[in-house]
């Protein structure tokens, strides 16, 4: 219930917003009562981003792991993300806030989320080597080149929809995606998993 809403008040304030006396005003408890539960505020906000990441886990990677190798468990990867993006545009991600907020502040909260964030890459990384390996992308694709640029789409989704609240934020992201797959797929990828935009031809989105 705690990491409940101290999740909630991260998610609309920042990781710099969350402190024991708002979680306490929050909850109903008293300062020495949260104060309990995590000793610090630093510990406080390194709770709530492993939380953050378990949840994130269970929505985007774990169910992703039921498709096949290659790209169709790649292509659910990224899809998952995109909605859970789209389903954050109102609160925000704390990935991407907690980055703006300790980009430049070492310390052991910026450490964990640094973590985490690499934990996720790594995931996606491993997923891009294995549609390669699969024979999905040709052998010339670059797993860190890609990562790169996936992660760019999301974080141009975030920008455009929570930001600029631009309606056609969600679809632009999946076109990306797509013309990024579809630039390195070979045959038997293509066939493996099919086009997010069946109407549009690969050598349109080149």
């Amino acid at each position: 219930m705690i990491l409940e809403a101290a999740l909630g008040l991260a998610s609309h304030m920042g990781l710099e917003g969350l402190s024991i006396g708002a979680l306490a005003d929050v909850t109903g408890m008293s300062k020495s009562g949260v104060f309990a539960h995590f000793g610090s505020r630093e510990e406080l906000q390194i709770s709530v981003i492993r939380e953050y990441h378990a949840r994130f886990e269970e929505e985007v990677f774990y169910p992703a792991l039921t498709e096949e190798r290659g790209l169709p468990r790649l292509r659910e990867l990224f899809e998952r993300w995109v909605k859970r993006v789209s389903v954050e545009v109102d609160s925000g991600c704390i990935y991407i806030s907690g980055a703006v907020e300790f980009d430049d502040r070492p310390g052991p909260v910026r450490d964990a989320l640094a973590s985490m964030v690499q934990t996720w890459h790594s995931a996606l990384e491993r997923a891009i080597r294995l549609a390669i390996d699969e024979g999905h992308l040709a052998p010339d694709a670059d797993p860190m080149q890609m990562l790169f640029e996936v992660h760019g789409f999301i974080l141009a989704l975030h920008h455009d929809a929570r930001f600029m609240r631009n309606p056609g934020a969600l679809d632009r992201a999946r076109k990306g995606f797509e013309r990024l797959v579809q630039h390195f797929a070979t045959p038997a990828g293509l066939a493996s998993s099919p086009n997010l935009f069946p109407s549009t031809s690969a050598g349109a989105l080149r």
